[in-house]
Parts: structure tokens; C-alpha cells; sequence
């Protein structure tokens, strides 16, 4: 595998823990609506697609959560991470890893940048990142389309070939590959989809310090 020129990071569940306290909180909106799930079921078909496509799917399914349903989503935001927002397990070192190797990054999540700026402020990562971020909300498709990958490289400057992504959701990956981009998919959680993840092109690491010698750059 040839070093990549631009690696693009997601954020939720890749550079901050996010994915528990939101998950729970989206499960508990999604009830309140008539919805039936669980919490393992949002991580396993949910996570790591935009807002907007959630709703698309669960009203889909015939069960309507109104036409505010993103919005009071986003209202709650400071609320769901007010506490409990860290880093994932040793990122900074992967950060580190990639500015000493001069490498370009940038972040690409199906979140809003405003969000992006809270959950990233919360951990002192977004420092690394605050010129560098793209947002689903920038693009017509979200995860698990390529559209927001495709974006982000050509904000960038650089074409899908020399782009790597880094995530750990089964919809980013899949956004990814369609993409043309090598994904490492991060599984180090206990909720990961390991099997999800596999199918969906990602090579699949399980510890952040095994990232930079996977990208060439260790």
C-alpha cells in the first residue's frame, strides 16, 4: 500500500467519544416519537449517517417525527455533550504522527460544523482542525453516499486516489469506498460492527497507535 497524500478523519467515534452519550440521547427522541429501538440497534444501523437521513429512514418506515425533528436535534446538542465529550484513546499520537510526516488532513462528518466545534473544543482537539472542517450539510447526500469524501479531497486539492479515510461507522466506510479511497476502519469500541465494517471495504484496526504504521508514516 502506496502512503497516502491526504487523510481525511471522521469525527464522531474516530476523534472524539461521542457516539455513546448520542446514541442514547437519539433513542430516547426516536421513542419519544413511537419509534422502537434500542440502543445497540442505533450504533449498529444509525450511526454515522446525517440527521436528515435518519429521519428519511425512520419515517420510511412509517413512523413520523416531525418536520423540527433535525432541528431539535442540534438544540440539544450542548445539553447531550456538556459533559462526557473526551478523545478517543491515543488520537493525538495519530495526529502527532501525521503533522510530523507533513501529511495534509482535514475532518469530513456527517455532523454540522457548529457540533464539530463543540464536541472538538471539548477535548483541545480542535486546535488541529478548525480551518479544515467539512460537514454533510455542505453536500446533497450524506454517509453512506461518497458525496461529502468526494468534498472534502477536492477542497482539499487533491484527487480520491491519493486520499485515505479513517473511520468507524459502517456508512462512513461504505462512503469511503465508493468514494475510490482506502478506509481504515476504526474498531476499537465494543459496539464496532466488525463484521459491517469488513463488508464494507474497511481494513479494520482495533488501536489507534497502530494507525501510523498502517498509513506508512511509523
Amino acid at each position: 500500500m502506496a502512503r497516502p497524500e491526504l487523510v481525511i478523519f471522521d469525527c464522531d467515534g474516530v476523534l472524539v467519544d461521542t457516539e455513546t452519550l448520542a446514541n442514547q440521547h437519539l433513542v430516547k427522541m426516536l421513542g419519544a416519537s413511537g419509534y422502537p429501538i434500542t440502543f445497540e440497534e442505533a450504533r449498529k444501523n444509525l450511526c454515522g449517517m446525517p440527521m436528515r437521513a435518519v429521519k428519511e429512514k425512520v419515517e420510511a418506515e412509517g413512523y413520523p417525527l416531525g418536520e423540527d425533528f433535525v432541528d431539535r436535534w442540534y438544540q440539544a446538542i450542548p445539553i447531550i455533550f456538556e459533559n462526557g465529550v473526551e478523545a478517543i484513546p491515543h488520537i493525538e499520537y495519530v495526529i502527532s504522527a501525521v503533522k510530523k510526516a507533513a501529511l495534509p488532513f482535514c475532518v469530513a462528518s456527517s455532523a454540522h460544523v457548529e457540533k464539530m466545534y463543540i464536541t472538538l473544543g471539548k477535548t483541545g482537539l480542535i486546535g488541529h482542525f478548525q480551518n479544515v472542517l467539512y460537514s454533510a450539510s455542505m453536500v446533497a447526500r450524506g454517509k453512506p453516499f461518497p458525496d461529502l469524501f468526494l468534498h472534502a479531497a477536492k477542497e482539499m486539492g487533491y484527487e480520491p486516489s491519493q486520499a485515505v479515510v479513517i473511520e468507524d461507522s459502517v456508512a462512513g466506510t461504505t462512503a469511503g469506498t465508493a468514494a475510490g479511497m482506502r478506509v481504515f476502519a476504526y474498531c476499537g469500541d465494543e459496539h464496532a460492527d466488525r463484521d459491517g465494517l469488513t463488508a464494507a471495504g474497511g481494513i479494520l484496526f482495533d488501536d489507534m497507535r497502530k494507525l501510523p504504521a498502517l498509513l506508512e508514516i511509523a
